[in-house]
């Protein structure tokens, strides 16, 4: 009797594993994931919308680019607020709102007259929307719902926005091209809100809400109160950190990041394609070609920097980029060619391969708050980003191409590598003693 017990409680035991259940944290990410990836239509569409506006109202590239930088700037000027928000209302919450808002302001486009209605809807509502699903988002939900696989969840969800590129900009150029830009701007407007759902019926705020432990963890974390404190202590790192070189150097490289990225390339590439007879449906596909190698190259950068100095890296990157630059004037033309596609795969590679080593470099030197001032670092990316857009903009209405946008964009890349040499080599712990002395 008692053999035939043990048997049967051994035999219990070896079926246990095959009935566990997929842990609802992968759940969470995967909800995560799509909402990303609903957001990178939002950020796909401004590219797209510059000539059809210009065509339709008369408004100038400038008055244009003026509306998208605003949306790139409060992308990145929204995400170090927006985790606070997330922590005082709960992750569910401020997404759905978030993905409301960007609706709205979508969808109100298409009856706008003038141009500061532009402002209001794509620039002001979309940008405060997308910002409050910037990397904040990605990050809150990855600290709280795993403990182990967080290197691989982050990078999933990073990868996300690429993805997402890939799959809203050949559609989107294809909506614009043969049925004008309003359609576009309401399959946006739906793809926020066929998310919604999602996102309230599936998102959870936090494990302990359904009883589990993060995945991972050896013991159960119960859910912190509502944190009031947390937009002043994003405002204190800033004060803080702002009061050593370093900061700034590493805010001033990210600045030309995203002045030569999304500010330039994701802005400005389709129009200036079209500008050399490049249809508008190739030159979003080529863009689309490099989200796909942009998530190779971020996780090759990756693995660079946990074995190469990352101020090298940077200096590296930055040159590379700065070059490709000064060639692309000489490579647009009416049609695709082999010299653009090595250019196309190129940039794609170096297009974040640049976060890497700037988060290595703010963990090194500002330690526990290092997650806190990489978020203001990346706002300095989009403040960059939003005045190039607009810059761009002008530039093609003064001289009547975008060459010299490719060339300064150039020269800027090498200042960044030089700045990013400069960076000193110091330990975290240094530079605390030294900003605790200040303040």
């Amino acid at each position: 009797m008692t053999q035939t017990t043990e048997a049967a409680a051994a035999a219990e035991d070896t079926r246990t594993p095959k009935r566990q259940r997929i842990h609802m944290a992968w759940f969470v990410a995967a909800v995560t994931f799509v909402t990303i990836i609903g957001a990178a239509a939002f950020r796909s569409l401004p590219g797209l919308l510059i000539d059809p506006l210009h065509q339709e109202f008369g408004w100038s590239r400038g008055t244009i680019g003026a509306a998208v930088s605003v949306n790139l700037a409060l992308y990145g000027l929204t995400a170090p607020f927006a985790a606070a928000l997330m922590d005082r209302f709960g992750i569910r919450k401020v997404v759905a709102v978030a993905l409301t808002v960007i609706a709205a302001g979508s969808g109100l486009t298409v009856w706008m007259t003038a141009a500061w209605q532009l402002m209001l809807c794509w620039g002001l509502l979309v940008g405060l929307g997308s910002g409050s699903m910037a990397l904040a988002f990605a990050a809150t939900v990855t600290n709280r719902w795993f403990t182990g696989r967080r290197g691989l969840v982050t990078g999933i969800l990073t990868a996300a926005s690429a993805s997402g590129q890939l799959i809203f900009l050949p559609v989107l150029s294809w909506i614009v091209e043969k049925h004008d830009w309003r359609p576009a701007a309401v399959t946006v407007a739906l793809a926020a809100l066929a998310v919604v759902p999602f996102v309230w019926l599936l998102l959870r705020d936090h494990p302990a809400d359904v009883g589990l432990k993060p995945y991972g963890a050896q013991e159960f974390v119960e859910k912190p109160p509502p944190a009031h404190g947390a937009a002043r202590r994003a405002i204190t790192v800033l004060l803080t950190a702002s009061r050593t070189g370093t900061f700034w150097l590493l805010a001033g490289t990210f600045a030309i990041c995203g002045a030569s990225t999304n500010g330039l390339i994701q802005t400005h590439f389709v129009p200036a394609a079209h500008d050399h007879g490049m249809p508008v449906t190739a030159a979003a596909s080529l863009l689309a070609v490099i989200g796909v190698f942009d998530v190779v190259g971020t996780i090759a950068s990756g693995w660079f920097t946990d074995r190469f100095e990352p101020r090298r890296l940077l200096a590296v990157y930055y040159a590379l980029r700065g070059v490709s630059l000064l060639f692309l004037p000489m490579l647009l033309a009416p049609s695709v060619h082999p010299p653009m596609l090595f250019f196309i795969v190129f940039y794609g590679l170096d297009w974040v391969a640049t976060v890497p080593p700037t988060v290595a470099l703010c963990r090194e030197q500002f330690g526990d708050d290092s997650a806190i001032v990489f978020g203001w670092v990346l706002a300095s990316h989009q403040v960059g980003a939003a005045l190039v857009a607009f810059l761009g903009g002008v530039a093609r209405d003064v001289f009547g191409s975008y060459d010299m946008v490719w060339y300064a964009s150039g020269a800027l890349c090498a200042a960044a590598a030089l700045m990013a040499l400069v960076i000193r080599r110091r330990p975290a712990a240094a530079v605390t003693a030294a900003v605790q002395a200040t303040a």
